[in-house]
């Protein structure tokens, strides 16, 4: 028998892709996927029946109050989530490998081309949460944590990724205005996935950084996805942080994944690089086997 991979948040977007990947990169492993109809992970004893059901032999747990908006208008149900759930977990993978996705959000954004070991400083409730949560999971030392990049692709529910958020805000006759000086190494979600499964081959524990090898602006990205869906170019326009009104936003997101790089069979793309790939257009843009071989 195959050992067993419990996939959580497999109703998102990298988990989704996850379980639809399997057959391709992870052929060794029986997938679980698990979502939130299926269990709720804040219930510690719904999370031991699930373990007593698929005894997994490994954990990527996606799973996450993700939407930035939501933690600061509930921190306590994101401490549930983010914290409460990842804790119990990981209590229950103390003998396996234990994946956990964090996000580049832990940091402040002030200086850029981040590297695992600096300081994380979190600006808003979500990114507090999930450095709470890194702190849970390493505290086994056979735990990993992977702090993955803006991520484009298309969730089962189609409300997930950033670039389903610009498509819907566009298709409603919303301007979006993006910044040319707030920066990030976007991640086309097939490339992430088959990253992530190359890893759980071989998983190393510590904390690993996962993004695309290419620092962009959210303008220029914008004009990326434009160019794919030429739908949004009207409705896109470049600003700047200066004249930003609201919650802190950290301005350089931007980070190094060269310790990740070392374990991979194929290079981490860059994002336009991946849209220039020659992506058929009937195919999803963001699933690795639409691309041509990297």
């Amino acid at each position: 028998m195959k050992p067993t991979v419990l996939i959580t948040g497999a109703a998102g977007l990298i988990g989704g892709y996850l379980v639809r990947s399997a057959a391709r990169w992870a052929p060794q492993w029986e997938v679980c996927g698990l979502s939130r109809a299926e269990a709720d992970l804040t219930d510690r004893d719904q999370v031991k029946a699930v373990w007593r059901r698929y005894s997994p032999s490994l954990v990527i747990h996606c799973a996450a109050l993700s939407r930035t908006g939501a933690c600061e208008q509930d921190p306590a149900r994101a401490r549930r989530i983010n914290v409460e759930a990842t804790r119990s977990l990981a209590d229950m993978a103390r003998d396996v490998p234990f994946v956990f996705l964090s996000t580049d959000q832990v940091f402040d954004g002030s200086k850029g081309h981040y590297v695992e070991a600096d300081e994380v400083r979190p600006l808003n409730v979500y990114a507090q949460t999930k450095a709470e949560a890194e702190r849970v999971v390493l505290e086994n030392p056979a735990h990993s944590v992977v702090r993955i990049a803006l991520t484009a692709g298309t969730s089962p529910t189609h409300d997930r990724s950033f670039v389903e958020d610009m498509l819907r805000a566009t298709a409603k006759g919303t301007k979006l205005t993006l910044f040319m000086d707030e920066f990030r190494c976007p991640m086309p979600a097939g490339a992430l996935v088959r990253a992530l499964w190359e890893f759980a081959a071989q998983p190393r524990a510590g904390c690993y950084h996962l993004g695309g090898d290419e620092r962009l602006s959210r303008w220029e990205i914008g004009e990326a996805v434009a160019g794919r869906y030429p739908e949004l170019r009207p409705w896109i326009q470049p600003g700047s942080l200066a004249d930003y009104h609201g919650p802190p936003r950290p301005p350089d997101l931007s980070m190094c994944s060269d310790k990740m790089q070392a374990l991979l069979s194929f290079r981490l793309p860059g994002f336009r690089q991946w849209l220039a790939s020659g992506i058929p257009n009937d195919s999803d843009p963001w699933d690795y086997a639409s691309a041509r071989a990297q």
